[in-house]
């Protein structure tokens, strides 16, 4: 497989992270060579500040490095990626400002490049938190492939930014340019988002969630989680529990109203969702007995020191339908378990994550089911 990307001077050797050669899915598509390409081709100066927002895996950073650009990403993965693409590529770790979407932006940003995420809710938060850094001077693309720029992301980039136009498409990519109104009257940003679960899901029935842009579901609970709340596991005394992939929080937050003894870990590769757990946990709790990690699932948590592990895993990377995420996280979690300790999983009953478990751990129980979720109960023998 090529692991190579061309770009209009220069080729830079490119990984996912963490690193894995049985992975198909590369480290940049024809939405960055198409932004890296038109910015040769149009003779953008890249001499001021520039800023790029949403980089998956560092792609854009990396060929840009000679810029010293400024780096905006919610991913403590596509953060890992950029630091280790840029050292797979010779250029020093200080060529790239690395900061989350929790930082504060630049107070000046001439030059604008914007991956389109998934979620628009993210967009439009960053958007929000850019725009006082943007000014009448200041080049604004955006890039994304055909399938991920919609009628609604054009809204927002003229609502928030100014006069928004879109390129034609090439090789299923295609580019937004947006030419900035620093007068714009705009709303003012509305996350993070608060709202009330509702009445039937055990201990945090009616409690108040709060939810960062981006994060899954993050106007209303999922009926996935939903499902797990009404079918939590019993626990009791000091345990530790680790809310894995923990979203806004919520489940980490039952766990932790339903034992107030237990030590609550959680953990999500998403700056947004553990900022948001954070917030959950703390207007629903007396803020004490928790953790709140932002990393590579349970990479960084000792073998063999974790009670029980929830986990509610993406199938998706991006635009790609992938396991390779769950199981991670299921082979993670065996790792940090202990003896005698438990992962519960809610996950679509079509995902097969019972033969996964069973070849982890050896057995794999139905804890309940409906006709869309199974909870399912591994313990590590």
């Amino acid at each position: 497989m090529n692991d190579r990307m061309t770009a209009p001077w220069a080729e830079y050797a490119l990984a996912r992270f963490p690193e894995d050669p049985r992975d198909q899915l590369r480290a940049w598509d024809a939405a960055d060579t198409y932004l890296l390409r038109h910015l040769a081709e149009s003779g953008t100066p890249l001499s001021g500040s520039v800023v790029v927002v949403g980089d998956r895996w560092g792609a854009l950073a990396t060929a840009l490095s000679a810029h010293r650009p400024t780096q905006i990403t919610d991913s403590f993965l596509a953060q890992e990626a950029t630091r280790a693409n840029l050292a797979r590529n010779g250029v020093e770790a200080t060529a790239v400002r690395l900061l989350t979407t929790q930082d504060t932006p630049p107070d000046r940003i001439d030059v604008l490049l914007v991956r389109v995420p998934k979620s628009l809710a993210l967009l439009e938060d960053q958007l929000h938190r850019l725009a006082p850094g943007v000014h009448e001077g200041t080049v604004v693309v955006g890039t994304g492939m055909v399938k991920e720029i919609h009628t609604s992301t054009l809204h927002l980039f003229e609502r928030i930014l100014g006069p928004t136009r879109t390129s034609l498409a090439e090789k299923k990519a295609r580019l937004i340019f947006c030419t900035p109104y620093p007068g714009i009257a705009r709303a003012a940003n509305r996350w993070p988002y608060s709202y009330r679960l509702p009445d039937d899901i055990g201990l945090v029935s009616g409690r108040t969630v709060v939810n960062h842009a981006g994060v899954f579901c993050a106007d209303r609970l999922d009926i996935g989680t939903r499902f797990l709340l009404q079918h939590l596991p019993r626990s009791r005394g000091p345990e530790r529990i680790v809310d894995l992939g923990c979203g806004n929080g919520v489940v980490g937050t039952a766990m932790a109203l339903a034992n107030p003894e237990a030590e609550v870990l959680f953990v999500d590769e998403s700056y947004q969702a553990v900022a948001s757990a954070e917030e959950t946990y703390r207007e629903n709790t007396d803020g004490v007995g928790a953790q709140f990690r932002v990393g590579d699932g349970l990479a960084e948590v000792p073998a063999g020191s974790v009670d029980l592990v929830l986990n509610n895993p993406p199938f998706h990377s991006h635009q790609a339908t992938t396991d390779t995420t769950a199981w991670r996280m299921f082979s993670g979690a065996r790792r940090a378990l202990r003896p005698g300790g438990e992962l519960w999983v809610i996950g679509n009953r079509h995902l097969g994550y019972h033969l996964k478990l069973r070849r982890l751990f050896g057995n794999s129980e139905l804890v309940a089911s409906d006709a869309k979720f199974v909870v399912l109960r591994a313990v590590k023998k």
